[in-house]
């Protein structure tokens, strides 16, 4: 009798940690968002996700910012069928999304307020976060027509070239500085998901 009850304890100890299992990972943070951490400044991107200057093809007329979420690239249109191409990380699956859209607004630094949606799926999220290097928004953010995405810079440049964000569009504080500093408010943006032949 001691042996069942020592096996029936072991049992119901185990399924209340498997059971348990699940809702403890939904909990974990998100690799993508951490407020607070300072961005590695010395963080050597992949060559693939550096800035530079690339032939490109597209009916867009110079100054129109080109996102392709299937290459993690983003592209502003130069004259003479050319682009500053940049990395960036896109959005995790469930997350990806196309359109038409301006740049309604740009901020330096910008504050961090998460929507509820966001805070929903992630909790441990602050609710308000003031701008600086540990935000994740990082130096610089351009909003995109009336939705609650963004291109913005990061504090975790090893996520560029990733689908880890909520449906923002990160790139590294310098690239998103330098984009910043190339485009007005009302610039065109088109947010591709698939390469266009």
């Amino acid at each position: 009798m001691t042996d069942f009850r020592r096996l029936t304890g072991m049992f119901v100890a185990a399924m209340g940690l498997i059971l348990s299992a699940p809702q403890a990972f939904a909990q974990q943070p998100d690799r993508g968002d951490e407020p607070g951490l300072i961005a590695d400044d010395g963080y050597q991107l992949d060559p693939e996700w550096q800035k530079q200057v690339v032939y490109f093809r597209t009916t867009e007329p110079p100054g129109t910012i080109i996102v392709s979420t299937a290459e993690r690239h983003l592209y502003l249109v130069q004259p003479g069928g050319r682009a500053i191409r940049y990395g960036i990380g896109v959005g995790r699956d469930g997350f990806q999304w196309q359109g038409l859209v301006t740049i309604t607004n740009k901020k330096e630094w910008p504050d961090w307020t998460p929507p509820p949606e966001m805070i929903q799926r992630q909790p441990y999220l602050p609710r308000f976060m003031a701008g600086g290097p540990g935000n994740p928004l990082g130096a610089r953010a351009m909003y995109l027509g009336t939705t609650v995405y963004r291109i913005h810079g990061t504090n975790r440049p090893d996520t560029i070239g990733t689908k880890v964000s909520s449906g923002c569009f990160r790139l590294v504080n310098n690239d998103v500085a330098d984009l910043y500093d190339r485009v007005p408010v009302g610039t065109k943006v088109v947010i591709r998901q698939k390469p266009e032949l």
